[in-house]
């Protein structure tokens, strides 16, 4: 047999990238399931009201919140 035949496929390096990148891969579908999560968690109702002037236009929508 030819020596590129016999050798091993999964050598250090090929091993490593692979690794990196389920790692990453992995990171980055927990992150977006994180945000997704957080999105249906959250309470639209008191998220803040931009559209007055000064001060109270960084108050929550309702004084419960």
């Amino acid at each position: 047999m030819s020596p590129v035949l016999t050798r091993a496929f999964w050598t250090g390096p090929r091993l490593f990238a692979l690794v990196a990148s389920v790692l990453v891969l992995t990171i980055f579908i927990a992150a977006n399931i994180h945000l997704i999560v957080v999105s249906f968690a959250s309470n639209p109702e008191c998220a803040l009201q931009p559209n007055m002037e000064g001060v109270v236009a960084l108050r929550a929508a309702r004084p419960s919140c």
